[in-house]
């Protein structure tokens, strides 16, 4: 049987393994590693599974190893998975996928998106806006890392005290849910997607729609486990877990 894993830091209360298990039936295994160090959790993926999906804090540690880097990893500069395959092992991002597939299925149009922070799940998030037609801001309570990752993009940077003046129809917000919510954010006509999923601090507050991060790990999870497998998985299925 094809073995499968998540690896990060911590990765105890991960609902992939669940979802795998719906994706396939249980015809192939996916377990969770949970290791203090990179180095040991890479080893551990090396000798035994076919692939594996990357969480926090690895995904830079990911990209830094693979022998092939797709065009979604290197837009980006980070790995979430990893597959074995006759030219090497493999980097992908599947973040971009599940930011542009939770979008997608709400079935309303978007043209200006605030992206919220400037971290992995923020680079994730402004390559998936610009996929999706967006014009693209940037913001974060460190000027200096929103301008640098708006220059990355080719996108603009806005101070956060000045972000409540500008007029988004898609915020994505990709700050931790330990982190306090910065006042003043355009949220209320806004489709707004949230990418902490275990602790959401904005599912209710007033907006265009909210959409979990619930609903960007499904889309990740569906593109990323058809890389693993060669094969669709059952996305029903899968919804019916979260």
């Amino acid at each position: 049987m094809k073995r499968f894993a998540l690896i990060g830091n911590p990765v105890s209360g991960s609902l992939s393994p669940r979802l795998f298990q719906a994706a396939y039936a249980g015809r192939y295994a996916y377990d969770l590693i949970e290791e203090p160090s990179f180095e040991a959790a890479w080893g551990r993926f090396l000798s035994a599974y076919e692939g594996i999906n990357v969480t926090a804090p690895f995904k830079l540690d990911a990209f830094g190893k693979v022998d092939v880097v797709a065009p979604s990893a290197r837009l980006t500069g980070a790995v979430n998975l990893v597959l074995r395959t006759k030219e090497g092992l493999q980097g992908n991002n599947t973040d971009v996928d599940g930011v542009a597939g939770a979008v997608r299925e709400t079935g309303l149009s978007v043209s200006d998106a605030l992206v919220v922070g400037a971290g992995g799940a923020a680079r994730a998030a402004v390559a998936a806006a610009l996929e999706l037609g967006c014009r693209v801001s940037v913001t974060n309570r460190t000027l200096s890392k929103a301008e640098a990752l708006a220059r990355q993009f080719s996108c603009q940077a806005v101070p956060l005290e000045e972000a409540g003046a500008l007029a988004p129809d898609l915020v994505l917000y990709t700050l931790p849910g330990s982190a306090p919510v910065p006042a003043g954010l355009p949220l209320r006509q806004a489709l707004v997607l949230e990418a902490e999923y275990k602790h959401p601090v904005l599912a209710d507050v007033p907006c265009r729609q909210y959409i979990s991060g619930r609903r960007w790990l499904l889309w990740q999870a569906v593109t990323g486990y058809s890389l693993f497998t060669g094969e669709n998985p059952d996305v029903e299925k899968m919804a019916a877990v979260l």
